[in-house]
């Protein structure tokens, strides 16, 4: 069973890239664009892992964090944050949001993965 993969990305070429990579390495991705969506999509989607920029529209990718790792039903869904303007603290600060790890864009894929595949627990892809 492919893992399911909330991919949450304002940005619509860096959206349409990491979910065409990810479609063809076997996951399953939905999207949302923005931090709402994002908190909405958590619940009604309920994905294995969730990708979650953390500057987007609406609410940012902090806050959709802390209000997904808030709720019951979703808390327990592994979190990558993904920025493309990571500065010092950003990896404590996502880990304070209640993130399981931190990675950057652009998105080298393979290190993604890795990351994606040691919270998955399984391998993750099909």
């Amino acid at each position: 069973m492919p893992a399911k993969v909330l991919l949450v990305e304002d940005n619509e070429m860096n959206r349409d890239m990491l979910s065409r990579r990810l479609t063809k390495k076997g996951y399953t991705v939905t999207i949302a664009v923005d931090g709402l969506q994002a908190v909405t999509r958590a619940s009604s989607d309920e994905p294995d892992l969730i990708l979650m920029d953390v500057s987007l529209p609406e609410i940012d990718g902090w806050k959709a964090t802390r209000r997904i790792k808030a709720e019951p039903g979703t808390q327990a869904i592994p979190i990558i944050a993904l920025t493309a303007h990571a500065m010092s603290g950003d990896r404590e600060k996502a880990i304070a949001a209640g993130c399981d790890e931190f990675d950057t864009k652009p998105v080298d894929l393979m290190r993604l993965i890795g990351k994606m595949s040691a919270l998955l627990g399984n391998g993750g892809a099909a």
